[in-house]
């Protein structure tokens, strides 16, 4: 600020001098001009006349005339240059300012050179205030600026002390922290803002591992106590039992596995671990092939499983994770809509629904459901794992696809869309 500032004032210091030295040079020549259409129009007498009366606040005029001089001035300096050349030159007088210092330059006419000369110490006394004022102006500016400056300084370094303190109580780790967000939108404000969206995402996450955690403890909790109890029990056991006994605990130690198995499987394909093996897919196909696998299931179940065909459309795709994706949910379709549902496969054009006639799922559970090791409570005395649906959303993710639940009235509808 204080450099513009003094930027400024040194030009307008510039243009102030080539102001005046415009307005001298334009002065002198004007009467230049008159003095030589004088000389031309009066005789030698009445042109020494004119001279002599010349009022000298207009200019200090000067005419050799034989040996004397006649004007205003009682010197002629040597060395004059002749208009519009001008030079400076000093003259004493008697009043109180003695010395003053003069601009001018010779005029040739036919009765001899003549002087023509104006005051310029007025314009250094001008100049020498101005300079004078700016000078003053610029210590203004630099005291203000630093005054300024001090003053912004502690009010940025009260923010970023009061963002160090509420940083160590995130690491201590109380996560609800968030940093203030002043009226004044300025940078500090902006970045605050940024910051606070980044601990909401830290936070939600801490949310989504502890309730992961949490079903993990409520999933596996059962099955492990049946496996520890089973092998406690198992050496009393009578030999004839003992092959039953290992199979039931098994297919329990079955069950952890697999949990642990879909959540590392579900991993990979969210962080893009598992390469997709890409060509090129008949959603037609894929549905056919689906209804023929899940027929004789719905059957069983009493259900009736239904296909409808439309216009048939091409993705590029895994075959093998498109299909257990539309798999699980039709398996899920037949496992909760209940006895004698009817299931529906269709497909139009690049969009596959699946739809039953069953309970359905609560509106404020449609998105939930597709967070891990989620699952809702009257499905929790079912066997699984509860990442069925968030696998099937990370593949149709990774295959540009969109999944979608809604009400069936009654039951439940879940759309896939391909783009």
């Amino acid at each position: 600020m204080t450099l513009i500032i003094g930027t400024l004032l040194f030009g307008m210091y510039r243009q102030l001098i080539n102001e005046q030295e415009l307005q001298t040079n334009q002065h002198l020549a004007a009467e230049k001009l008159r003095y030589q259409q004088m000389a031309l129009t009066l005789d030698r007498r009445s042109f020494a006349t004119q001279i002599r009366t010349a009022d000298p606040k207009t200019a200090l005029v000067v005419w050799r005339s034989s040996l004397d001089l006649v004007g205003a001035l009682s010197l002629m300096p040597d060395d004059m240059p002749l208009l519009p050349e001008t030079r400076d030159f000093p003259i004493l007088t008697s009043g109180p300012d003695k010395l003053h210092i003069l601009t001018g330059g010779l005029v040739i006419t036919r009765y001899g050179p003549v002087l023509i000369a104006t005051r310029t110490d007025q314009l250094a006394t001008l100049i020498e205030r101005f300079v004078n004022a700016a000078i003053t102006a610029l210590m203004l500016t630099i005291v203000l600026t630093l005054a300024l400056g001090y003053l912004f300084s502690k009010a940025i370094l009260r923010r970023l002390v009061q963002y160090n303190r509420l940083s160590r109580r995130i690491e201590r780790g109380e996560y609800s922290t968030r940093l203030p967000v002043s009226w004044r939108q300025d940078e500090f404000d902006m970045l605050a803002g940024n910051f606070n969206q980044v601990l909401d995402t830290l936070e939600a996450n801490l949310h989504a591992v502890r309730g992961a955690t949490d079903n993990i403890a409520h999933d596996l909790r059962t099955p492990l106590s049946h496996l520890r109890i089973g092998l406690e029990q198992l050496p009393q056991r009578p030999a004839e039992e003992l092959d039953e006994a290992s199979a039931i605990l098994i297919e329990e130690l079955d069950h952890c596995l697999a949990t642990f198995d879909a959540m590392l499987s579900l991993t990979r394909i969210e962080e893009g671990q598992q390469d997709l093996e890409l060509q090129p897919l008949s959603l037609k196909d894929l549905c056919q092939d689906l209804f023929e696998m899940a027929e004789a299931m719905a059957e069983s179940n009493g259900q009736t499983l239904s296909l409808s065909l439309d216009q048939d459309y091409s993705v590029m795709g895994d075959k093998y994770l498109l299909f257990q994706a539309l798999f699980n949910l039709v398996d899920n379709a037949i496992k909760y809509s209940g006895e004698g549902a009817k299931i529906e496969i269709i497909q139009q054009d690049n969009e596959i629904l699946i739809r039953d006639n069953g309970p359905g799922i609560p509106d404020d559970a449609t998105e939930k459901v597709f967070d891990r090791l989620v699952r809702l409570d009257p499905s929790r005395h079912n066997k699984g794992t509860g990442l069925g649906l968030s696998l099937v959303k990370a593949i149709l993710q990774r295959h540009n696809a969109r999944i979608e639940l809604s009400d069936n009235q009654p039951g439940l509808q879940v759309s896939i869309r391909f783009s």
